[in-house]
């Protein structure tokens, strides 16, 4: 290289530098892209995504080829610097060229690009396969030979690169990547898709309408009763049962029953072969089990049961969709959801509430992992059936029972507790 004119190895020598530098971006741009952004783009038909896929279904040639370009011009680097050396001062200079030489590589040919490419891998990695891939094809001999000698060594510590592992995402991940969706998705697109995550984590007998709530018929009263019953339903579907509640008979719709009015053949009779068999729900069955079996069963309501078979409550589909998309069903004429909003700002609640409904109405913080209902929790917190009068201090929330009806709260006042005032600062005399 000593009749080389000087110009033409400085040209190389940074020549080297900047392929040094492609490839060290190109080998984190590439092993840092979005897998499922990657597979997204590819799907839709965008080239370079195909390309950049194709490349990373074997990671090991891909490093391959980027570590041998690498180290090349690395080396070829070295060499080339080493001869300006020689060219300009001689031996003395080699060690002062070495050392100049690793700082120019480590800031312009690794930390700059690797960084840049970390940031932006997309921006690196796409136009890389433009020239990645023709190099693989143009140098493959020498990447299958690296790798049958890597791979073998692998074997020997019992890694089997043939054998990648299925990348599976956990529902903790899934509900990272719904956030860090950001602007990219509306806040009410995430609040319901992170809501359906949280429904295998939701039993029925969190969102079910309690025993004491149920709204039936007997069939055995009166049939003045059920008629009025029937004329005055809120709800378009009804279980119908003999004697109590743990006697269900079936489920009615009202439809079926306007049409036998329509028709004026609606009597006792009629309206028991109108009933549908009653569909039973364990109270420990998931949201996410549950909605799947309402569709395969054809059902929008089911009474929930215990291990025991005694009936808890009912759930419907709309119990469920209402943990995904909010409350949506419109209040029906003279309907009462137990909570009413008193002057003073606080409010007056039934004691048969669930505190999940409580926490959605007024977007408030109870605990709801051992209680389902307001009594519940204030009866769980004081191991006692409280007097009229009583006032505790429950999750930062002061609740007042103002009634109770035998062995349970039958209404309570509600307020979120005020936090203390700050202590004056005390103020030194100017």
């Amino acid at each position: 290289m000593s009749n080389i004119p000087l110009a033409a190895l400085i040209g190389a020598l940074v020549f080297l530098i900047l392929l040094s530098a492609f490839f060290s971006a190109a080998e984190i741009g590439m092993m840092t892209l979005n897998r499922h952004r990657l597979r997204h783009l590819a799907d839709a038909g965008h080239r370079p995504a195909r390309l950049a896929q194709r490349l990373l279904e074997r990671p090991d040639r891909l490093l391959g080829l980027i570590l041998l370009g690498n180290n090349f011009a690395n080396i070829a680097a070295s060499s080339v610097a080493t001869v300006i050396a020689l060219h300009v001062y001689g031996e003395p200079a080699i060690g002062a060229a070495a050392f100049l030489l690793t700082f120019v590589v480590l800031v312009f040919a690794e930390v700059a690009p690797k960084t840049f490419a970390a940031l932006h891998p997309e921006r690196m990695a796409f136009p890389a396969v433009y020239v990645l891939r023709p190099l693989l094809t143009l140098l493959y001999p020498f990447v299958w030979l690296v790798n049958v000698i890597a791979n073998r060594l692998l074997l020997l510590v019992g890694i089997n690169v043939q054998q990648r592992p299925i990348e599976r995402l956990t529902t903790e991940e899934l509900k990272a990547l719904v956030h860090e969706a950001g602007a990219f998705m509306p806040a009410s697109h995430q609040e319901m898709l992170l809501a359906i995550l949280e429904l295998e984590h939701i039993a029925v007998e969190d969102v079910m309408v309690p025993r004491g709530r149920i709204e039936g018929i007997d069939l055995e009263a009166e049939w003045a009763d059920v008629l009025e019953q029937l004329t005055a339903a809120r709800h378009t579907r009804l279980p119908i049962y003999r004697g109590s509640l743990d006697q269900v008979v079936g489920l009615v719709h009202l439809r079926k029953v306007l049409n036998l009015m329509r028709e004026g053949t609606l009597d006792r009779n009629s309206f028991a072969q109108s009933l549908a068999e009653p569909y039973y729900v364990p109270q420990g069955t998931s949201l996410t089990k549950q909605l799947l079996n309402f569709k395969q069963a054809g059902r929008r309501i089911g009474l929930v049961v215990d291990e025991y078979g005694e009936i808890q409550g009912l759930v419907t589909m709309d119990d469920i969709l209402e943990e995904i998309v909010g409350d949506f069903r419109a209040k029906a004429v003279g309907e009462s959801e137990g909570i009413r909003a008193a002057e003073d700002g606080s409010y007056i609640v039934r004691g048969s509430v669930g505190l999940r409904d409580l926490n959605r109405h007024l977007g408030w913080g109870l605990p709801t992992d051992e209680s389902r209902t307001l009594n519940g929790l204030i009866l769980e917190y004081l191991e006692d059936i409280p007097e009229p009068g009583t006032s505790l201090m429950l999750n930062g929330y002061t609740v007042e029972i103002l009634r109770t009806r035998g062995t349970a709260v039958d209404t309570a006042r509600i307020r979120r507790a005020e936090a203390p005032a700050p202590p004056p600062s005390e103020q030194t005399p100017a």
